[in-house]
């Protein structure tokens, strides 16, 4: 039993959502429109402002496709309705974030600055030149395009320098002390 496959997603009233040929999932909304293939295996069924996800069977395969059918499903649904966003903090002395353009400009300790072009339907923001905001509509776009700007400079250890996200914690190392006491 699949406690969240099994759960019906509630349609807005202003969103619109077809299941074409080959489960074609198309969702549009205030935000925009998002169009997702899924597993031609399930049965996707849109009754009113309601849509179910069911399984053929128990077998393994289809267990794990069914939760993550309707996952996916909800997740356009809310993107279209809300949107999705991360929030990034920068750390260091000299480390920076500015908008140019639409662009993203890091200052991050190296020679040349870093420079992060936005991808269709992502949006950047600087509220402060340490705080970086990604958003858009397709939550697994989003959720990448953070990563890959929290991989040009990771948090290290041991100062906690770099790009992390809000409210992860750091685990910290403690620095050189093997060397205070002996002669």
């Amino acid at each position: 039993m699949s406690r969240i496959g099994n759960a019906p997603i509630e349609i807005p009233a202003n969103v619109t959502v077809t299941v074409g040929d080959d489960n074609l999932v198309s969702v549009k909304g205030p935000k925009g429109e998002l169009s997702r293939q899924i597993s031609s295996e399930m049965k996707i069924t849109v009754e009113g402002n309601v849509l179910k996800v069911e399984r053929p069977s128990d077998d393994k395969t289809h267990r794990s496709l069914h939760g993550l059918s309707r996952t996916l499903i909800n997740n356009m649904v809310v993107g279209v309705t809300e949107g999705f966003s991360k929030n990034l903090e920068i750390n260091g002395v000299g480390y920076r974030a500015q908008l140019k353009g639409n662009a993203l400009n890091l200052s991050l300790g190296f020679s040349h600055p870093v420079v992060v072009e936005p991808p269709q339907g992502i949006k950047f923001e600087c509220p402060s030149a340490n705080a970086i905001t990604v958003s858009g509509i397709d939550k697994e776009v989003v959720g990448q395009i953070a990563a890959e700007i929290r991989s040009f400079r990771e948090p290290e250890p041991y100062k906690g320098k770099g790009i992390k996200y809000a409210g992860e914690h750091i685990r910290r190392k403690e620095g050189k002390a093997g060397a205070k006491g002996k002669k």
